[in-house]
């Protein structure tokens, strides 16, 4: 039988292990090299394809061995000297509300200083003017930088600034907001306010709200005044976001939250067409939640459309050491960092057994060193999902006697080292490390050490909290520095990975964190065919140059989609009504 299509280029890299080779010509079974020369590497100029047929990869080769399959009606796309690798997923991300809020809000990313906030805000102001009272016209903004701070945020600077405007802008991490005085009154903030999880409205020596909000539910009074953003703009914005994660290479994500609107906008999109990749979603189980709405969240497993789905679910343990909230062994130097967001910590442990029991997967965002400890107790009483492992995300430190732990119990490592290379300094300086101590910050990130202790380790972006195109962050986790900053020093160097090891942690990793790893994360006959092409194989390049190495293509169920970048080699197309 020919195939549909044919992508042939003059590398087709399996990523396999180092120590297991397969051969692609008869997807042999995994056994040790017995050359030195590996099967999936092309050092020659003899081109390597994959044969796909009804969306999944039918054969994997040299060109020769593919031509059989090559018929009237088959299209070939040749990319002469690129690489074909397994679809690259981004294993932590959220693509719609992510989407909407940088699609409608004011992006401070790199603003260091609050004079560079303000004159950012103060473009924003003058662009989209307040029609007849100010409070009319939010001002929104993302990605805003604590270490601007001498002290504490608040928000009474906007009132200096903007005065009688209601602004709202979200930390980096997404777990806080500085609000302004006005944003304080509409949203009826009062400080008195009580919370199931561990949120609050922060207030001054005088009792007053400072404009510094922390946390979900605390947060979510806030969003609740925010202007209605119109289906049509919020599915704009998201599928605009999409395109771009496609055209970096993205072919896959997991998004961690499927809240209003999620379905609302995935359904509007594929009613206009395909999204450009597949989506994961799994819902947030809110702190100290009922069994209740544990059972409406369990009802929404299986729902999706043609390349989205629910599966799984998500918990939040604790917050986040920068605002702190996170759940650590010892409180930081304010005395904080000692609480889980789930303050009844046997209804979390209920909660996890309860969608174990039923099958579903969970991931637990765990941060604090005794939130990880707990988590992973909590999996060792429940045991794996059949479908899938828990996952535990962020792990943003780990102290040496859990490292084991996670393959002992097939716990995947959900793991976004791009919040190590831009949120935190080598010096020390940064928020976060001054908070914990360097002790407990020479633990963080410990991708290297993970890896040695055997564990699964699923790399993200955690989009918009992290920069969102794949080859930064996989730039990134190999440097553990900011790619484009040559001058940083790096943090935990130590901690630095290999680039297949970077690659295998958004191919393989992230098909088996999701329970797909029958389908996905492979090239082999029988898998989906799902692939990136990229101009060169990454493998091959130093960091710098992978970060910036052009994605020619992106093979989503067997459908190409063609990314034409300035400079970058065009691919060579036979149309279907060619021989």
């Amino acid at each position: 039988m020919h195939a549909d299509t044919i992508l042939l280029a003059r590398t087709v890299e399996l990523l396999n292990d180092p120590d297991i080779d397969t051969d692609p010509e008869t997807d042999a079974a995994p056994g040790p090299r017995s050359h030195d020369r590996p099967h999936d590497r092309s050092h020659g100029r003899t081109l390597h394809g994959v044969a796909v047929t009804a969306g999944r990869i039918t054969a994997v080769g040299p060109a020769e061995f593919l031509a059989p399959l090559r018929g009237p009606a088959t299209t070939v796309h040749e990319f002469p000297d690129a690489a074909i690798l397994p679809g690259l997923t981004d294993a932590h991300a959220h693509p719609v509300w992510g989407a909407i809020s940088t699609g409608s809000g004011v992006d401070l990313s790199g603003a260091v200083t609050l004079d560079e906030v303000l004159a950012r805000l103060a473009d924003a102001a003058a662009g989209h003017p307040a029609a007849g009272h100010p409070a009319d016209d939010w001002i929104t903004g993302f990605d805003l930088d604590v270490n601007v701070f001498d002290g504490e945020p608040h928000g009474a600077f906007l009132a200096e600034h903007l005065p009688g405007r209601p602004v709202s802008l979200l930390t980096r991490d997404a777990h806080a907001l500085v609000v302004s005085p006005r944003a304080v009154e509409l949203s009826g903030l009062t400080g008195r306010e009580s919370f199931t999880d561990a949120s609050s409205v922060v207030v001054d020596g005088a009792g007053r709200p400072t404009g510094y909000v922390l946390e979900l539910q605390a947060m979510d009074l806030v969003f609740a005044h925010y202007p209605e953003v119109p289906l049509d703009t919020a599915a704009a914005h998201v599928r605009a976001q999409l395109e771009r994660f496609a055209r970096s290479g993205l072919t896959g994500l997991h998004a961690l939250d499927f809240g209003e609107p999620s379905e609302a906008v995935f359904r509007h999109l594929e009613e206009r067409g395909e999204l450009p990749l597949r989506v994961r979603c799994s819902p947030l189980v809110p702190a100290d939640s009922t069994p209740d709405v544990w059972q409406r969240i369990a009802g929404l497993q299986g729902v999706g459309g043609r390349r989205w789905h629910v599966d799984g679910v998500k918990f939040m343990l604790d917050g986040t050491a920068d605002n702190g909230t996170a759940w650590f062994e010892h409180p930081d130097v304010h005395g904080e960092n000692r609480e889980p967001l789930w303050r009844d910590t046997d209804a979390y442990r209920a909660a996890v057994r309860f969608f174990t029991e039923r099958g579903i997967p969970t991931a637990t965002h765990a941060i604090g060193d005794r939130a990880v400890r707990f988590a992973l107790d909590v999996f060792e009483e429940t045991g794996r999902a059949p479908r899938a492992p828990h996952r535990i995300e962020h792990l943003e430190s780990v102290p040496d006697d859990l490292l084991p732990r996670f393959a002992r119990l097939d716990v995947v490592a959900g793991l976004q080292p791009v919040h190590a290379t831009r949120q935190t300094r080598a010096d020390g300086t940064d928020n976060w490390s001054r908070r914990i101590g360097p002790e407990r910050a020479a633990r963080g990130w410990r991708t290297r050490d993970l890896l040695d202790h055997g564990a699964v380790v699923a790399l993200g972006s955690d989009w918009p909290i992290g920069p969102g195109d794949p080859r930064v962050g996989l730039a990134d986790c190999q440097l553990r520095r900011p790619v484009e900053e040559p001058d940083a020093a790096p943090v935990q160097p130590g901690q630095a990975v290999t680039a297949r090891e970077a690659y295998r942690a958004m191919t393989v990793a992230a098909a088996y964190a999701a329970g797909a790893d029958g389908e996905l994360g492979r090239i082999a006959p029988g898998f989906t065919a799902d692939l990136t092409v990229l101009a060169a194989n990454p493998l091959d390049l130093d960091p710098g140059a992978q970060a910036v190495n052009p994605v020619l293509a992106t093979v989503v169920g067997g459908a190409v989609q063609l990314h034409h970048h300035l400079g970058a080699a065009a691919p060579v197309t036979a149309p279907k009504d060619q021989p």
